[in-house]
C-alpha cells in the first residue's frame, strides 16, 4: 500500500472567490468547515452566481474572501470579509451589501448560505460530453448534502502527481493548484500521471479520523483558463488537460478530468502532514 500525505488544505468561504489555506480543519458530511459557506445567488433565475458563467461571474475569480472569525462545525457561519478586484472591502453583514451586489453584478443577486430548493449551476454550452452536449446547466450539490452550494460533491482532491503531469505536459503555463481550487492536495511524492483516476470507488482514509469515498473524477471547464488574483489568463490549460487526461465519464461523454470528488463517510479532523491511505 502506498502511503502519501496531505500537503496542503484549503477552504474557500464564497464560491468562485480565493480560498483560505489551512494548518487544521475539521471535516464533516458537508466537507470542510467554513468551505463554500456562502455563493452569490440570482434570485430571479435560481442560478448561482459561479465563474463557470464567465461574461457574467467570472470576475469573481479575482476575489479574496475571508471570515472575520473562524467557523466552527457545531455553531452559526461568521461574516466573511470581501476584497474585490478594485481592491473596494465589504463584508457580508454589512447592510450595504446588497446594493454593491447589485451594482456590480445586476438586479436579484444577493449573498447566501444555503442553497434554495431548484438552485441551478449555469456553464458555457459544450463543456459537457455525450447525451449532455448541449447541457447548459445542473443542479447545484447534486453529489452532496441537501443546502450546501458545491458544484457536485463536498470534497475534492488533486493529487502533486497530476500537478506535475500537467506541468511538464505545459511547460510554458502555470499548472498551479489555484487553477483547479482543490480542498485536499495530496502529496503523491513516489508516483507518476494521475494515480487519482484509481481512486474512484474507494476509500481515502486520512490522518486517525477521517474517511472519505471517492465517488468520480473532476470534469474541468473554461473555468481552468481564466485569471485570478495570483495567476494570468491561460488560454491553452483546458486543451492540455483534454490531451493529458481525458476520462470516460459514462453517459457525459469522455471529459477531461484534474482531480476527484469525494463524499464524507467518517468526520473528524483533518492536519496538515497527516498521512493518507488509499484503501482497497
Amino acid at each position: 500500500m502506498v502511503n502519501h500525505t496531505v500537503a496542503s488544505l484549503w477552504r474557500y468561504p464564497v464560491k468562485s472567490m480565493a480560498g483560505e489555506e489551512l494548518d487544521v480543519v475539521d471535516m464533516t458530511a458537508r466537507g470542510l468547515t467554513g468551505d463554500r459557506a456562502y455563493a452569490l445567488v440570482d434570485t430571479t433565475s435560481s442560478k448561482v452566481g459561479s465563474a463557470k458563467n464567465v461574461k457574467r461571474f467570472g470576475n469573481l475569480l479575482k476575489c479574496d474572501a475571508r471570515f472575520t472569525a473562524t467557523p466552527q462545525s457545531d455553531g452559526p457561519l461568521p461574516p466573511v470579509r470581501i476584497t474585490w478586484p478594485d481592491g473596494v472591502t465589504t463584508r457580508s453583514d454589512d447592510p450595504e451589501i446588497e446594493t454593491f451586489l447589485t451594482k456590480s453584478f445586476g438586479d436579484g443577486v444577493t449573498l447566501m448560505s444555503t442553497a434554495p430548493d431548484g438552485l441551478i449551476l449555469e456553464f458555457a454550452a459544450g463543456t459537457l460530453g455525450g447525451k449532455f452536449a448541449e447541457t447548459t446547466q445542473l443542479p447545484v450539490s447534486s453529489g452532496a448534502p441537501k443546502g450546501t452550494l458545491f458544484n457536485y460533491a463536498s470534497v475534492h482532491l488533486v493529487t502533486t502527481s497530476t500537478l506535475r503531469e500537467l506541468a511538464a505536459a505545459h511547460p510554458q503555463g502555470q499548472a498551479a493548484m489555484q487553477r483547479f481550487r482543490p480542498n485536499i492536495v495530496v502529496d503523491s511524492v513516489d508516483e507518476e500521471g494521475f494515480p487519482e483516476n484509481d481512486w474512484i470507488g474507494k476509500t481515502v482514509a486520512i490522518g486517525p479520523d477521517v474517511q472519505l469515498r471517492v465517488s468520480i473524477p473532476c470534469p474541468r471547464c473554461v473555468i481552468t483558463t481564466l485569471p485570478r488574483t495570483d495567476l494570468p489568463q491561460d488560454s491553452s490549460m483546458l486543451r492540455t488537460i483534454a490531451q493529458a487526461n481525458t476520462v470516460d465519464m459514462g453517459d457525459f461523454g469522455n471529459l477531461p478530468c484534474v482531480g476527484v470528488y469525494a463524499d464524507v463517510i467518517k468526520p473528524g479532523r483533518v492536519r496538515r502532514g497527516d498521512v493518507i491511505r488509499v484503501l482497497s
